[in-house]
């Protein structure tokens, strides 16, 4: 009897517990489509001019429209694009009408057009303000004597190239061969619903060896007896 009281107590307690991690991830996956709604309204937003002074919080995903002369300075960020292959961003120096000095991610060519002469002088880009998070302890160095970089390092880049730390994502096209890779919520990680229904399955795989271990337990007895 104490067994079985033990076991209805420790089933009832597990199944509870994971029954509300699957609802809270459930909660957490309302949290992440809110969240992942107001970046992709704040993405297809009107263009504004550019900050004076662009935070990588506040201003993080802001359209922007600039005008200015596109220089052939340019860094190559390694990238494969899905069924496309293997390729390069192509990230120049862009100098606002203003004088200012920023990077542009004009997006992506294929890996034999890494050198090919580009449209440069003057033009309008309109695109996305974006300090991408790339860099872990497993990315290489950059390859600056080849002009190859392995991710977006805003700082380093923009050190490289003599510009402020700020990356404009074109999400027009600046040359008829380089296809832009305009920022989105793609690759925003949003797994809440498939940690819920691990949960939620674990939860009834608990149920089921509860209930079977307290049959289990019923039966000996019953067993003894006859």
């Amino acid at each position: 009897m104490a067994r079985a009281v033990f076991l209805v107590f420790f089933g009832l307690a597990g199944f509870g517990i994971l029954i509300s991690l699957g609802t809270w991830q459930i909660q957490r996956l309302s949290w992440k489509q809110d969240v992942l709604a107001e970046i992709d309204s704040r993405i297809s937003a009107e263009p504004a001019s550019l900050p004076m002074t662009p935070d990588p919080e506040a201003d993080k995903y802001m359209p922007v429209m600039v005008s200015g002369t596109m220089s052939d300075a340019e860094l190559h960020v390694l990238v494969s694009v899905k069924h496309v292959g293997p390729g390069y961003r192509i990230i120049a120096l862009f100098q606002t009408d203003d004088g200012r000095l920023i990077l542009l991610d004009r997006g992506f060519v294929a890996t034999e057009d890494k050198t090919a002469t580009r449209l440069t002088g003057h033009m309008t880009v309109v695109g996305n303000l974006h300090w991408p998070d790339e860099i872990d302890s497993y990315t290489p160095e950059p390859d600056v004597a080849g002009n190859t970089w392995f991710a977006r390092d805003v700082p380093r880049m923009a050190a490289a190239l003599g510009t402020e730390p700020v990356l404009l994502i074109a999400r027009s096209v600046s040359d008829p061969d380089i296809t832009p890779l305009p920022v989105d919520t793609v690759g925003i990680p949003n797994d809440h619903l498939q940690y819920a229904i691990t949960w939620f399955s674990l939860a009834l795989i608990w149920a089921a060896m509860t209930t079977y271990f307290l049959w289990r337990t019923r039966a000996k007895p019953e067993s003894r007896g006859q």
